[in-house]
């Protein structure tokens, strides 16, 4: 059982990379394999060029950056988290490349994502975290993807890289989100 994290701050070591640490670990402590990407741009959006659908390889035609490798990993894996922080009430440029890529890909290719389990990371400093954790939502449920719920919204507040330690009610989120979305693999798994 395997679960790729995608973290779509700037910042390696922020406040997204941390809540992401958060929901990992207690992954890890089922015994699922973790891997932590961080999406490294520029990203291209998507063109519209409608390739992916023409060639129905499982893979993007932009070939300059990384994204196809983030689709090889979103297919390998049983579970995919996608975190951001909070731009101007929406996601980063390269949190919505890899969502609209990804999910383009996805469907040309007979829904790749279908059943996977997924789920949103949001870090915020005060405002506007629902409309990217809506956001980030939406590809999972369109890709036909089952989405592993916590206690509150999957989102953490801080400014500072590493304010998000001090809030304890983000991190014990981050945490219930963990142990649920590993209950769920291994129930998904089980059939």
């Amino acid at each position: 059982m395997r679960v790729v994290a995608f973290n779509g701050s700037p910042r390696r070591e922020g406040n997204t990379a941390t809540l992401l640490a958060a929901v990992l670990r207690e992954l890890e402590a089922q015994g699922i394999e973790t891997e932590l990407v961080h999406l490294k741009g520029p990203l291209g959006g998507c063109r519209a060029c409608f390739k992916c659908m023409e060639n129905r390889n499982g893979r993007c035609v932009q070939e300059k950056d990384m994204i196809n490798q983030c689709i090889e990993k979103m297919m390998a894996a049983q579970g995919i988290i996608i975190g951001s922080p909070t731009y101007f009430a929406d996601l980063t440029p390269e949190t919505k490349a890899l969502i609209d890529r990804a999910g383009f890909v996805a469907m040309a290719n007979g829904c790749l994502f279908k059943r996977k389990v997924g789920a949103a990371v949001v870090a915020v400093r005060r405002a506007g975290a629902i409309h990217v954790f809506d956001s980030i939502n939406h590809l999972f449920l369109i890709s036909q993807m089952i989405v592993a719920g916590s206690s509150y919204w999957n989102l953490g507040m801080g400014l500072a890289e590493k304010d998000v330690e001090r809030d304890g009610e983000g991190l014990a989120t981050m945490r219930t989100l963990g142990q649920n979305m590993g209950w769920l693999l291994k129930k998904i798994g089980d059939e």
